[in-house]
């Protein structure tokens, strides 16, 4: 009789756990397949916490917001600066988190994350690019890193100006846009030079106070955005030789961001409700259109301008007052809306990159 139950105590405990077990560890649900469409980096607030990855679906027009988050049941930090896919991983720059978090681009699975300290100074990760399995990431602390997309590890930091900005291959070159924006009022005014067969300074260009965003097209030139100071140095945009290594023509232009296809340069201008795309030769700098959005479309405040090369579409993010919810907008070449999604609950949507498979 003891024996009877005790076989059946211990069958019914053994039952009980088996539920609690279930309950406590719940399958987690099968991430989405990433096929045809696009990944929009949500910045987020300063010290928040709150950057975000949005994918979007072509094939059923649908946003997935807090896409990292969902994946890898982790925030994504603080500060999403810029994103990268090269060599099938999505490389994202964490300015204020102060890494680089790598994933892999069809999954969004997590790889690693590479820390961009200095003992335990942050580094300030802000802009990167690919080049020959290498990922050049500039930081604030007045470096670039060069990191092995094999192995994901630091191999070296290449010293440049002070606070560089974006950074943009042309010619087997590096050019380095050195803002000096943290040592207001005595910005930089020059683009560095990097020889990429020894990962070291060649030189140094000046261009203007406070270069800052950068765009290079396949003739060999350099388009830097000089912001000025504010007071009494002006904004203007400058072309650069990456050949001759020398500023070529220099057109004075209050721009905020600029990105390349083709033979056309594509520009956010001016401030606030006065806001617009300008469309310039990349030959000459002359301007070819100076309002690309033709259909009357309005964007409460553009915060990134990003181009799909193989459609032409152009994607203009709106970030509305900064602490509401995002929106993207996709136009055709020809400056007319094909379409919009919000990145709700993400904020300040800026960066946008296409993936395909």
């Amino acid at each position: 009789m003891k024996k009877n139950l005790i076989l059946f105590l211990s069958a019914g405990l053994l039952f009980i756990l088996g539920s609690c077990s279930k309950d406590d560890n719940p399958t987690p649900p099968t991430p989405p397949v990433v096929t045809t469409g696009l990944y929009v980096l949500n910045e987020g607030l300063f010290n928040k916490n709150n950057s975000m990855l949005t994918y979007y679906d072509f094939s059923n027009k649908t946003p997935m917001t807090d896409f990292f988050a969902n994946v890898n049941s982790s925030s994504l930090g603080d500060t999403g600066n810029d994103i990268v896919i090269y060599g099938g991983k999505l490389y994202i720059v964490m300015n204020g988190s102060s890494y680089v978090e790598v994933t892999n681009a069809f999954t969004a699975h997590e790889i690693t994350k590479i820390d961009m300290k200095d003992g335990s100074t942050p580094r300030q990760p802000r802009y990167a690019v690919g080049y020959k399995n290498k990922l050049l990431v500039s930081s604030y602390d007045g470096t670039v890193a060069v990191i092995d997309t094999t192995t994901l590890s630091i191999d070296k930091f290449i010293t440049v100006g002070s606070n560089p900005e974006q950074l943009v291959v042309a010619n087997d070159k590096l050019f380095v846009a050195n803002s000096g924006g943290l040592n207001f009022p005595d910005y930089d005014s020059t683009v560095s030079v990097v020889d990429l067969s020894t990962f070291t300074e060649r030189k140094k260009i000046v261009v203007g106070l406070n270069p800052n965003k950068m765009a290079a097209d396949e003739n060999g030139n350099v388009f830097v955005v000089s912001a000025g100071n504010y007071v009494d140095a002006f904004p203007k945009i400058v072309q650069i030789d990456a050949n001759a290594e020398s500023v070529k023509k220099s057109v004075d232009s209050a721009l905020n961001i600029i990105k390349v296809s083709g033979n056309k340069l594509y520009a956010i201008s001016g401030f606030g409700v006065n806001q617009k795309v300008l469309v310039f030769n990349t030959a000459d700098l002359t301007v070819s259109n100076n309002n690309f959005i033709s259909d009357g479309t309005v964007v409460t405040s553009m915060y990134g301008l990003n181009i799909d090369d193989e459609t032409g579409d152009v994607y203009i993010t709106d970030s509305k007052d900064y602490v509401s919810p995002g929106e993207v907008f996709c136009f055709d070449k020809n400056g007319t809306k094909k379409f919009s999604f919000s990145v709700t609950p993400g904020l300040n949507p800026d960066k946008v990159v296409f993936i395909k498979q």
